[in-house]
């Protein structure tokens, strides 16, 4: 399919048709979540609920991956798992034109994210075979930028609408389309690669057969970072509350946060393959000013704030996965996959859901608690970075010689 444009590796190939399907899922369920929150605020939730929806719905996405990664790696039926999640994840969005109550809105809002937990491990584990021969940190930084170029795409067909006097309900009917076409382009790597493992040139050499000490360390940086980051929904929630943004532009500020995710994705992959855990550390200082930028200043602070919340979701959406495949072996990345993303999706949760309390009490209050747990990950980040550069050096994390 893509050969006709001069890419001829297979690996790559397979990176960017699945890198398609993510641009046209993302045009689906991120146009749709550009404006969730300002749409349940319409249906009657207070700011409390949008912060629970928000958490549940990423609690249950992301916790249901353990099962998911699990079952993927037990009865290796990746390409069953993956289609069966998308189905769900994108078809959720086009029925919120239909919903009149925030409680059946919210319902299928957490469907979709439903959906997203089941496929994601087994798409991720397909997509690390690929990234041996491309690069851990490139590929999957690629991938991610595909998937935020649809990011930024599908909060701009809501702007749209918007601008041209339409409503929620409109723009939500018309995201039916890109996700026809996600749907159309996965068949077509399913086509193609029905056995995408064999794009794995070199398997990392591990001697564990479980997790080792660096990996849950690991997991334990990443929840302090996914605990610190809100949803857009409340972010948006607070723009139209405080009207420090106008109703219309709020899908456009989530586009350019989308743009910046975008962006950073391919730079970070690069400095990724070079520098390795480093960089997620970097990126946590700089996502730590979103919280202040965001929900205490004005517009153009509003402006710089979300970009830098999309540089954060960037680095979590891409070299955070990247770094998964470096620490487990090939017959256990499904079920890695899942507990970290389970684990991300739990602290997501107690993250979101107490930032939308503390919104109600004190908004400086939220502000801290974002920019504690971000500060936190960084020497935890900085500590596995050395566990592995001494793995490199023939050391385990415990100093003995391996």
């Amino acid at each position: 399919m893509l050969r006709r444009f001069g890419v001829s590796s297979p690996a790559l190939t397979f990176v960017l048709l699945l890198g398609l399907v993510s641009l046209f899922a993302d045009m689906t369920y991120e146009g749709a979540r550009s404006a969730t929150g300002p749409y349940l605020a319409l249906l009657g939730a207070s700011a409390t609920a949008v912060g629970f929806v928000a958490g549940f719905g990423e609690l249950i996405g992301y916790g249901f991956r353990f099962i998911s990664g699990f079952f993927s790696d037990r009865t290796g039926r990746y390409w069953p798992v993956t289609l069966w999640g998308y189905g769900l994840n994108l078809f959720a969005v086009p029925l919120l034109a239909l919903t009149h109550r925030w409680e059946l809105a919210a319902l299928l809002i957490v469907l979709e994210r439903l959906g997203k937990g089941i496929r994601t491990p087994a798409r991720d584990t397909m997509l690390s075979h690929a990234t041996t021969s491309v690069g851990r940190g490139w590929g999957f930084g690629l991938h991610e930028a595909m998937d935020q170029t649809g990011a930024v795409l599908g909060p701009l067909i809501v702007a749209g609408v918007l601008f041209a006097g339409g409503s929620y309900r409109t723009g939500f009917a018309l995201l039916a389309i890109p996700a026809v076409l996600a749907l159309w382009v996965l068949l077509t790597a399913r086509s193609a690669y029905p056995r995408p493992r064999e794009l794995e040139v070199s398997p990392p050499k591990l001697e564990t057969a479980g997790f080792g000490r660096q990996f849950w360390l690991y997991l334990a940086a990443v929840s302090l970072v996914a605990a610190g980051f809100t949803d857009f929904a409340l972010i948006a929630f607070h723009f139209q509350k405080q009207s420090v943004v106008p109703a219309d532009w709020i899908p456009v500020i989530y586009a350019a946060a989308m743009a910046a995710d975008s962006i950073g994705a391919l730079i970070m992959g690069r400095l990724f393959d070079r520098f390795g855990l480093l960089v997620l550390a970097v990126v946590s200082l700089l996502s730590a000013l979103f919280a202040p930028l965001v929900f205490l200043y004005g517009l153009s602070a509003a402006f710089v704030g979300t970009a830098l919340w999309g540089l954060g979701i960037g680095a979590q959406e891409s070299i955070m996965r990247a770094a998964v495949a470096n620490m487990v072996s090939t017959e256990r990345r499904g079920t890695a996959y899942g507990i970290f993303n389970a684990g991300y999706g739990v602290s997501w949760f107690v993250g979101s859901a107490s930032m939308g309390i503390l919104y109600d009490i004190s908004i400086p209050l939220l502000v801290a608690f974002s920019i504690t747990m971000e500060l936190a990950s960084i020497p935890l980040f900085i500590l596995v970075h050395r566990w592995i550069q001494g793995g490199k050096s023939g050391l385990s994390p415990d100093g003995a010689t391996s």
